[in-house]
């Protein structure tokens, strides 16, 4: 739907609101995976077991059995990774700033290079709020009275690099994914070819990948949680957030590093060199430096 939405949906996003109010159908993601056969990823035993309710499986640790375990690579999942007085701190930080409504339901806060994924064009001159060398950093709220989630997709290939960090500051929520192995230029999935030898871990080949057929895989994100996508994870597989697994405010950070190609003595690494200096730059929200560069964060487009 190419009309333009006083909620922030574009194209085939769509929310609560712009639902109700155009008559749009959504495709009801959270029947078609729970029909299918579903796994819960268990952080303690790194291991996936049959089910659905996150938290019936999380909950019956360490009495899983390994042996019925679904290997599910490239996930990372660290609870309490903040501390109670830090997320209520960094949501005190983060409500401070201003939230720009954006897709889905969803508000968020964007900093980073504004990059063309269709174009492969970066603009560098947008200030960036980085640490450990990530070049991206966007904050998301997702609101259940808008019916906020993010519909599966895999995150571009062309800028954004192997691992996707992800700081759960509120509220408890669910990764869900699915195999992915449809066209490879989608998402510019092509491109892993290039740098597939650079990554953390291995990509599944054809014949392991196939025994995730017909699985849907459930990544508990407990508020105050680290969560990290990398490898099979990240690159064979699409990820969503269902409107059902949105019960209350949840808020995260993501953090996203470049791909090889911006890299060492990747092809691009020139290109890369100005966002890599500007991702050294620290400033305060409330100083003079963040009212005046405020405007300039623009969202990336196509995220």
């Amino acid at each position: 739907m190419d009309t333009i939405r006083p909620c922030g949906c574009k194209g085939c996003r769509t929310c609560l609101l712009c639902e109700n109010l155009y008559g749009i159908e959504r495709k009801d993601f959270y029947s078609l995976y729970k029909a299918q056969n579903t796994y819960v990823y268990c952080p303690q035993c790194d291991l996936a077991f049959k089910g659905w309710d996150v938290n019936e499986v999380t909950q019956n640790h360490p009495n899983h059995n390994p042996a019925e375990g679904l290997p599910f690579p490239g996930v990372l999942v660290m609870e309490d990774f903040l501390t109670p007085t830090e997320g209520k701190d960094l949501m005190k930080k983060l409500d401070e700033m201003p939230w720009q409504d954006s897709q889905s339901g969803r508000r968020k806060q964007n900093f980073g290079p504004k990059t063309n994924f269709k174009k492969r064009k970066i603009k560098t001159d947008v200030p960036l709020l980085r640490d450990f060398q990530t070049i991206e950093q966007c904050s998301l709220e997702y609101n259940p009275t808008k019916g906020a989630c993010i519909d599966p997709h895999i995150d571009d290939c062309w800028i954004w690099g192997e691992r996707v960090v992800t700081v759960n500051c509120l509220g408890d929520s669910v990764l869900t994914l699915t195999p992915y192995n449809q066209d490879t230029s989608r998402y510019n999935l092509d491109l892993v070819e290039g740098y597939k030898d650079t990554l953390e871990q291995n990509l599944l080949d054809d014949k392991t990948l196939k025994m995730y057929e017909n699985i849907v895989v459930r990544v508990p994100m407990p508020n105050r949680s680290l969560i990290v996508m990398y490898g099979p994870a990240r690159y064979q597989f699409e990820h969503s957030v269902l409107r059902e697994d949105v019960t209350q405010r949840r808020v995260c950070i993501a953090y996203r590093e470049f791909t090889p190609m911006y890299l060492g003595d990747g092809e691009s690494i020139e290109k890369g060199k100005p966002v890599t200096e500007i991702a050294q730059r620290f400033w305060d929200h409330l100083s003079k430096d963040w009212s005046e560069t405020k405007e300039q964060c623009i969202t990336a487009e196509g995220s």
